[in-house]
């Protein structure tokens, strides 16, 4: 059941950060990002205090905006939302051929909405492996809402460096979630040490396309608001992250920028030029609600200093990605399809 009230949302607000520790953590959280003056080799040497201070700050803004499953989708005209999100999980266990009996690992699964989607379309039992313990706990309540406890579980640790033994998982994904490793090479080098000879790794990726001009000061600040927005070191380019699947010993099977066939942008849910009754929390007037309730529980001390920051700082990353889906030159969903080879060369 998703936190659907105004309270609800004010109440995550913070995640496991003290309600009086709300406004300090996003001024340290802030200070990581180009937007006020932060750098890039900062926010990689610090990542695991930057991503657990976000996802401590904006998870409840994301469940209550978003629902449980916290990514984009590739859309087909007619299709809601939430079936596309359903659709988009679908295809990924399809293209892994997930079933029953498998044991599959989610990396950085957030509060598990994938995760139980997922088990539930294959009939396998999946492990969320996530950093952050606000999520953890929310998807243990959500796991046993749904009856999927006692198959699917949880463990706090870092996709850097995985409590897994070697040839683990007969299966792994991850659902625009190692964009916050500092390293890419490092991170697919663990998820290819886990994963089982033969076996397949798949995952969407938010990436820079190749129309993203560095030198271009106006695609740099659109990345920069999504790197603030979103909890990111960096964000990698489609390149680096097929070149750093075959540095970390991947035979990639197939890979392309599922946004480029896209029938409906996948952007839309954020366009501030668009309205829907179906996601209407996302809409340029829902947004605005729901910042001036947030400001409102702020002032009354129903929610802690600092939230109606967390609302801005969100704001901006919508932006930023709405700006960088229409000028084709960020994609959050860059699919890949790698398999680890039977025997290592």
């Amino acid at each position: 059941m998703s936190k659907t009230g105004a309270l609800d949302l004010a109440s995550g607000v913070g995640g496991k950060i003290t309600k009086d520790e709300v406004k300090s953590a996003v001024e340290e959280y802030e200070k990581y990002h180009v937007c006020f003056g932060g750098e890039e080799e900062t926010r990689k040497t610090n990542y695991g205090d930057m991503v657990n201070k976000y996802y401590d700050l904006a998870t409840s803004f994301y469940e209550y905006g978003w629902g449980e499953s916290f990514h984009f989708a590739h859309r087909w005209k007619g299709e809601s939302l939430r079936e596309s999100i359903k659709r988009h999980e679908h295809f990924l266990a399809l293209q892994l051929g997930l079933k029953m009996g498998m044991k599959v690992l989610d990396v950085g699964c957030g509060i598990g909405g994938p995760l139980r989607e997922i088990a539930r379309f294959s009939s396998t039992s999946v492990t969320g492996l996530n950093n952050n313990e606000y999520q953890i706990s929310r998807g243990e309540e959500l796991n046993r809402l749904a009856g999927l406890n006692e198959s699917c579980d949880f463990v706090k640790a870092d996709f850097m460096k995985m409590p897994f033994s070697d040839n683990t998982f007969d299966a792994i994904y991850a659902i625009e979630a190692t964009c916050h490793a500092p390293d890419a090479v490092g991170c697919y080098n663990e998820i290819h040490r886990v994963l089982k000879p033969g076996q397949c790794f798949a995952a969407y990726e938010w990436c820079m396309t190749d129309n993203f001009d560095p030198n271009n000061e106006t695609h740099q600040k659109t990345k920069a608001e999504i790197e603030l927005g979103n909890g990111l070191p960096d964000v990698r380019t489609t390149m680096q992250c097929l070149e750093a699947l075959k540095l970390a010993g991947f035979e990639v099977i197939w890979e392309k920028d599922l946004a480029q066939d896209s029938p409906v942008p996948w952007y839309l849910p954020l366009d501030a030029s668009r309205f829907s009754l179906t996601s209407f929390r996302l809409t340029a007037l829902g947004r605005l609600i729901t910042r001036t309730m947030v400001k409102a529980l702020e002032f009354t001390g129903l929610a802690p200093q600092g939230s109606d920051r967390v609302s801005s700082f969100l704001e901006k990353a919508a932006v930023g990605l709405v700006d960088g889906g229409r000028k084709e030159i960020f994609t959050p969903m860059y699919f890949f399809l790698a398999r680890k080879p039977l025997s290592e060369s």
